[in-house]
Parts: C-alpha cells; sequence; structure tokens
C-alpha cells in the first residue's frame, strides 16, 4: 500500500521502541552537540567525560530521546567538516552516551558514512535534516537497520509557492524516498523544518511563524510531528535577542504553541524548561485525532 493512501484518524509511530502519537504523551528530544561550530555554544560538549555527564542530566530533566550531531546544520552557517570527522566524532560521542544512559539516541546528521557508524555504537534514530535528499545510500541504510526515522522537510534548490504547500511538497518527496527504501512508515516521523527555509520568497521569521501557527495542516500527511525551534534565529530577530543564550522563554512559547497545534514531539536544548511548558500545553489543547 502506497505510503501516502490512507490517512489514519489517530497518528502514531515508534522511534526506537519509544511511541509517539496523538493519543499520547508529547516527546522530548534533548540536543546533545559536539560541534564546536554549533550555533549555541552552551548545547556543545566535545570530550566523553562531559558528553556522558551532560546525558545524564538530560535524562534526568526527562527526555525521551537524546539528538547528537556532529557537524552544524545551521543553514546560514558555512560548517561544513569531512565526512570522516563527523563520522569519528558522533561515533563517539554516540558511544560516550551510550554506555551513560538507556534512553534512546538519536544521530543527527545527513551523510549515510557517520549514521552507519553512529548505529554501530549504539544509535537506534536517525535524524536526516535533508529528508533523506543528501545522501542516495541513507534510505537504503535506515532501511536495512531498521532503525526510527525523523524526516525534514528540505529543498535542494528553493522552489515557489506558499509555504504549507512547499513544506508538504518536501515531506511528500521525501515519504517517497523512504516508501521506495523500504522505511516502514510506522517509524517515520516528519520534521517542517523550522529554521531551514532560508530563501522563502518572504521574511524568514515570518515563515517559521505561519509554519507553527499553521502546524496542524500537516497532519493531513498521515504521520507525527517534530518541531525543533529551540532558541532559533527567527526568535532572535523578532526579539530583538542576537545572543543565543537570551531566547530561552522565546523557545518555550514556540514550544507551547507548537504543541498546542498539534506536535508530537518537540526537540530542545533546555529539557527541564521545556517539559514544563509542554506539558501545560498539553494538558490545555483540545484533544487531537477525534
Amino acid at each position: 500500500m502506497p505510503l501516502m493512501s490512507h490517512i489514519p484518524p489517530s497518528l502514531s509511530a515508534q522511534l526506537a521502541g519509544i511511541p509517539v502519537g496523538d493519543t499520547l504523551p508529547v516527546r522530548i528530544i534533548a540536543v546533545l552537540n559536539v560541534s564546536p561550530e554549533s550555533f549555541y555554544p552552551d548545547s556543545i560538549h566535545t570530550n566523553r567525560e562531559q558528553i556522558a555527564e551532560t546525558a545524564n542530566a538530560l535524562a534526568g530533566e526527562g527526555a525521551d530521546i537524546i539528538d547528537i550531531g556532529a557537524m552544524s546544520t545551521a543553514p546560514y552557517l558555512k560548517t561544513d567538516i569531512s565526512e570522516a570527522e563527523e563520522t569519528e566524532r558522533l561515533s563517539q560521542a554516540v558511544e560516550a552516551t551510550a554506555a551513560a544512559v538507556s534512553i534512546p539516541i538519536s544521530a543527527d546528521t545527513k551523510r549515510s558514512q557517520p549514521a552507519q557508524a553512529a548505529l554501530r555504537a549504539g544509535a537506534r534514530i536517525v535524524n536526516d535534516v535533508s529528508g533523506l535528499r543528501n545522501d542516495p545510500a541513507m534510505a537504503a541504510l535506515i532501511a536495512r537497520s531498521g532503525v526510527g526515522a525523523i524526516l525534514m522537510a528540505s529543498e535542494q534548490h528553493p522552489q515557489s509557492g506558499p509555504p504549507l504547500e512547499r513544506i508538504r511538497n518536501a515531506l511528500r518527496d521525501s515519504l517517497a524516498r523512504a516508501e521506495q527504501a523500504g522505511i516502514p512508515r510506522q517509524q517515520i516521523v516528519l520534521d517542517p523544518g523550522i529554521g531551514f527555509f532560508r530563501e522563502p520568497g518572504i521574511a524568514w521569521d515570518e515563515w517559521d511563524c505561519l509554519v507553527l501557527r499553521a502546524l496542524a495542516d500537516l497532519r493531513s500527511l498521515g504521520f507525527p510531528l517534530l518541531v525543533g525551534a529551540s532558541r532559533k534565529s527567527f526568535i532572535g530577530k523578532i526579539l530583538d535577542q542576537p545572543k543565543v543564550q537570551d531566547r530561552l522563554i522565546g523557545s518555550l512559547t514556540c514550544a507551547a504553541i507548537a504543541v498546542a497545534n498539534g506536535a508530537h514531539i518537540i526537540r530542545a536544548h533546555d529539557v527541564k524548561e521545556t517539559m514544563e511548558a509542554v506539558r501545560m500545553a498539553e494538558r490545555l489543547r483540545r484533544p487531537l485525532g477525534g
């Protein structure tokens, strides 16, 4: 059956044994960066002891999953490193984290070689910000490994049209790639790519606000939704906060709005604070899927 041929009334998936969906608590994916190039310096940890201590702290604060990135993917920064360096950074960090905590680990990478090394080291989810477009081998690796997949809306070349239409088109393309490779639909979560559309034809901060406001419209794709707005630049632009360290309150507001509008997973740097905002928004929102 084609991926898009049936839209369930209640959205659900499994990421490394963690059930996500309409009838379940909103999950928190904690950000752990090992890339010195990351846009948020306070999230960077580069030695094994520091990584293990941070992973323990994130799990203790209530994170359901830890998402480890070894190369910054911020679209407005020139942060490319070699595949070999990303592979080394990511595999070492995953290994240190897996030894420290029992919650699932996600590998934040768009390249199959680092992803494969991370899976061997103990990761059980691949978070591909290119939506399977960057590396032709990535979809087959995920399917072969039987791991969860977070697929983000991404355009190889800027398109035209309204934001939600472009995001739907990008995600449909990613889903077609996943289906062709044999990735089970129950192991897929979608991400609309907050902060990644930098040539949208409208002001990029307005683009991100529009996506958050209209998030519920993406339910028609039939998959649970992840939102990652934590400390991103559109918050800084709106609140006149050039320093990333100042953007906590704006981030919590975005998390709460995302949950109210149907997000099933929130990706965050500040787990404890985000958890509190999410639980309140979850309690106050209307039931989903009904």
